[in-house]
């Protein structure tokens, strides 16, 4: 049994990630595996697909998760190396629940497990994480039947025959596509699904090492950006695909190099999605640009604004029967992929609207990019009260200026007589308070961070 502290620290709001042989081992693991396979017993679950990155501890970890889904009398099938979105991929054919062992884009040092249930649904605190807290603390109860088998199964292949299905990509004009794989699992997941497309692949850094020896696996940096961007404009590619380590979400620059809004993503796979589905609901959290609610229900669809989460955006995709969602973080979530995110698919629909015209990527999202914005900015505040107090000291200090403030996630104030508006909240995974604005124009924008960052930073610089 373990301390509540120390494992409410590892297991987060909607994923368990920590430092390695710090946070989380072997031992921690192991139990996870057992909490979550008594959990699923208790379900009726027989099996449990378990899949890992390019991390080194990766592997072996997994191997002891399994140990211990095993002990509560349930098989694995153990998918060994694969993307996040292929775990997915396999938890909603085989109607089975999934553990992916990847720490997306933290540093080489930090491990972590996204958990779901059968059909990729998720796993959050009020749906599971919280009874696994309970029963790392309490004990988890022992099972004195015969224990579970694993069974290996390699998904690649399927997992790109399916994509291809969900977006024809076999008639548009030719790509070049620039990849930046970052060394992490689209270096292992792209080659399989462009395969036979009429598409060819500029590939950077596809080799697998999850040291991330040459950047960081998070595009969401821009410093993580600059060899892609560099790179698109070398080959002369037509677009260049960023991945992060456990390819996920997908970051874009366009045939100059310029980075891609996220929003604009959002806002163009949206706008093909209701095309297909006139009248649908489309999800969007609450730090996209107001650009993509305008483009959604300007298409004739219904914009519906979420929290920032996986956990979060795909239970709301479920409540409301949504056929896309899209966070500002570059996770796009579709309803044929089981309501899941995936960083490949949502860069298959840019290149199907790419190549089905014949714009240069620049001026075919110019459109979509209606508003300035500041980007996510973070400010390491270790405290939860330092946290608060600051956020109530950017509060008061607009108090006359708010023509609106939302709680929904955090603070979001709209201000008077502007479109004008910012997010501050609390990181699910890090002692961070991050900051979003966004303004008609980047003076605007430049202005209220500097106001804002100047009362957050006050105590701590």
């Amino acid at each position: 049994m373990r301390s509540l502290e120390a494992v409410s620290k590892v297991i987060k709001a909607y994923d368990i990630r920590g430092i390695v042989d710090e946070d989380i081992d072997s031992d921690f693991i192991e139990e996870v595996g057992a909490a979550f396979g008594y959990l699923m017993r208790q379900e009726g679950v027989k099996k449990i697909a378990v899949g890992h990155d390019m991390r080194p501890s990766s592997a072996p970890l997994s191997q002891v998760f399994a140990k211990g889904v095993n002990s509560q009398g349930l098989d694995v099938l153990y998918l060994g190396l694969t993307s996040t979105d292929q775990l997915y991929y396999v938890s909603g054919v085989q109607d089975c629940p999934g553990a992916m062992f990847t720490a997306s884009h933290n540093p080489a040092q930090y491990n972590g497990i996204k958990l779901c249930r059968a059909g990729a649904k998720p796993v959050g605190q009020e749906t599971g994480l919280g009874d696994i807290i309970t029963m790392l603390v309490e004990g988890i109860p022992e099972y004195s039947g015969a224990t579970g088998v694993i069974e290996e199964k390699d998904s690649l292949h399927d997992y790109g025959a399916f994509l291809r299905e969900l977006v024809d990509l076999s008639a548009i004009r030719p790509l070049k596509v620039a990849v930046d794989a970052a060394n992490g699992m689209a270096g292992h997941t792209v080659p399989e699904v462009f395969a036979g497309l009429p598409i060819e692949v500029e590939p950077l850094y596809f080799e697998l090492d999850g040291t991330f020896p040459n950047h960081e696996a998070n595009p969401l940096d821009p410093k993580n950006l600059v060899d892609l961007q560099e790179f698109t404009q070398k080959v002369g590619a037509d677009i260049g695909l960023a991945f992060d380590g456990d390819a996920d979400r997908c970051f874009v620059v366009d045939e100059k190099g310029q980075p891609v809004s996220p929003s604009a993503i959002c806002a163009i796979v949206a706008e093909r999605y209701l095309t297909q589905y006139p009248g649908a609901t489309i999800i969007h959290n609450l730090i996209t640009s107001r650009a993509v609610p305008e483009v959604i229900q300007e298409h004739g669809g219904q914009a519906v604004r979420t929290r920032v989460g996986h956990s979060f955006i795909k239970a709301e995709m479920a409540r409301t029967g949504a056929v896309f969602g899209g966070e500002h973080s570059a996770h796009y979530y579709f309803t044929d992929f089981f309501n899941a995110d995936s960083g490949i698919l949502a860069a298959m629909h840019v290149l199907a609207a790419l190549g089905g015209q014949q714009l240069p990527l620049s001026e075919m999202m110019a459109q979509y990019n209606r508003y300035a914005a500041s980007g996510e900015i973070n400010s390491r505040l270790d405290s939860v009260a330092q946290q608060q107090q600051r956020t109530q000291a950017v509060l008061e200090a607009f108090a006359q200026r708010s023509a609106s403030v939302d709680e929904l996630d955090g603070i979001t104030v709209t201000l008077k007589d502007s479109p004008a508006w910012f997010n501050l909240r609390a990181s699910n995974t890090e002692p961070l308070l991050r900051l979003n604005v966004e303004a008609p124009t980047q003076g605007e924008v430049d202005e209220l961070v500097q106001e804002i960052l100047g009362i957050i930073r006050q105590e701590s610089n």
